[in-house]
Order: structure tokens, then C-alpha cells, then sequence
């Protein structure tokens, strides 16, 4: 079945212009005008990802990406944020409430597909992929489900990648370049500030519990999971 997608724009002629792309290239499509809507139909219809425009009426994208990732119902469906704001700042703030990507208006429809794309690929593991463990972690890319010795753990689609990332290293060092480009996409670290990246390891490390001390920082060189 296609994936669905909700398009989160206040403004008539670009949400209709996305649903129009994205139709061409087989998504079925829901729309919402304002962060309220946003809500209610990512609550109900459960979407496979969200287009998110970071200026909304009554609430919003910041706000209403905060809502989602804080609901267990809906904390992991992908996010790609659209902001009219080309200030690192704001690409930066979306990310950390726990956007998956950005796009800046003005912007290409073929380019938002693409990322459209990029983002549920990330979000939908190849099937071959082994469960991973260090120590008490459990990490089932197939499934795409995390447990600290038997108990589920809820993350993020970027929270998980990061774990993913980490277990999957082995023990080996991860720079924060390294995890922007493999986590985030970016093939330059210079297109988003590393503490982002920072930002991200301090809630997974939260999220997880004792284990999450299993995370390492080695100062000015980047991240480690011990396997024991």
C-alpha cells in the first residue's frame, strides 16, 4: 500500500501544490491548515510521515512536533518541517524537537519528494538487517524496536537511527560529522551546528536509562557505545 502522508500548510496554493506532487508519485495524501488540525489528524489517521510548515495558525510546527514526539501514538512518525526561515537557528530548533529534516521555501517540489522519500526509507529498515545487542540493549531494526533488558523503550525515528548507529559500531568512536551525515543525511557537518547531535545523545541516554551510561563522550573526538 502507498504511503500516506499528511501535508501540514496553511497557506491553499502550496498545500495544494505538494498534494499534487506527491499524488504524481503515487502517496495518498491528508491535509490540516493549522497546528490544531495537524494534531488531531496525525492522532487519528496515524500517517506514514507529516510535511510540516514551522508557521501555523493557533499553534505552531515547533509546538505541534513537540505534541507528537511527546504522545506515544505518534512519537515516531517521520517529520519534514518547511520553514520559510533560512537562519541555521530555526533548522536547528526543528531538528532538536525532533524533526527528521527541513525544507526552506521557496523550494522544489521534485526536491521535497525526494527527501519525502529519503526520510520514509531511513524510517523503514531493509528487511536483512540482524537484531543488535550491546549488553542490555536490544536493538531490532526490522521491527524497529529498542528494549533495555525486557522493557520497550519509545524513541524518536532520529533517536533510534543514533542508537542504531552506535550499537552497530561495535565500540567503536562515532564523530559527530560521522553521525550528522549517517543519522541526519548531511553530507557536510557545516550545514547544522554538532550539538544537535549533542542534544539528541543526552535524551537518548535518558531515554534508556542506566544502560544509557553505557554511552560514552570522548572530548572533542565524538560518541562510543561500551558493549559492557
Amino acid at each position: 500500500m502507498a504511503a500516506e502522508v499528511l501535508v501540514v500548510e496553511d497557506e491553499p496554493d502550496i498545500r495544494a501544490l505538494i498534494v499534487l506532487h506527491l499524488a504524481r508519485e503515487g502517496f495518498r495524501c491528508r491535509t490540516a491548515k493549522n497546528g490544531s488540525e495537524a494534531l488531531t489528524e496525525a492522532r487519528a489517521a496515524k500517517p506514514d510521515l507529516l510535511i510540516l510548515d514551522l508557521m501555523l495558525p493557533e499553534l505552531d510546527g515547533l509546538e505541534v512536533c513537540r505534541r507528537l514526539r511527546s504522545d506515544p501514538a505518534t512519537a515516531t512518525v517521520p517529520i519534514i518541517m518547511l520553514t520559510a526561515k533560512a537562519d541555521e537557528v530555526d533548522r536547528v530548533v526543528g531538528l532538536e524537537m525532533g524533526a527528521d529534516d527541513y525544507v526552506v521555501k521557496p523550494f522544489s517540489p521534485k526536491e521535497l519528494v525526494a527527501r519525502v522519500r529519503a526520510v520514509l526509507r531511513r524510517a523503514r529498515p531493509p528487511v536483512e538487517r540482524r537484531v543488535l545487542r550491546a549488553g542490555a540493549i536490544t536493538v531490532d531494526p526490522i521491527r524497529h524496536q529498542v528494549e533495555v533488558g525486557r522493557v520497550a523503550v519509545l524513541l524518536t525515528p532520529k533517536e533510534f537511527d543514533l542508537l542504531h548507529a552506535l550499537v552497530e559500531a561495535a565500540g567503536r568512536v562515532l564523530s559527530r560529522e560521522h553521525l550528522l551525515e549517517r543519522v541526519w543525511g548531511y553530507t557536510r557537518a557545516s550545514e547544522i551546528e554538532s550539538r544537535t547531535v549533542d542534544v539528541h545523545v543526552r535524551r537518548l541516554r535518558a531515554k534508556l536509562g542506566e544502560a544509557g551510561r553505557s554511552i560514552t563522550t570522548l572530548k572533542g573526538v565524538g560518541y562510543r557505545l561500551e558493549e559492557n
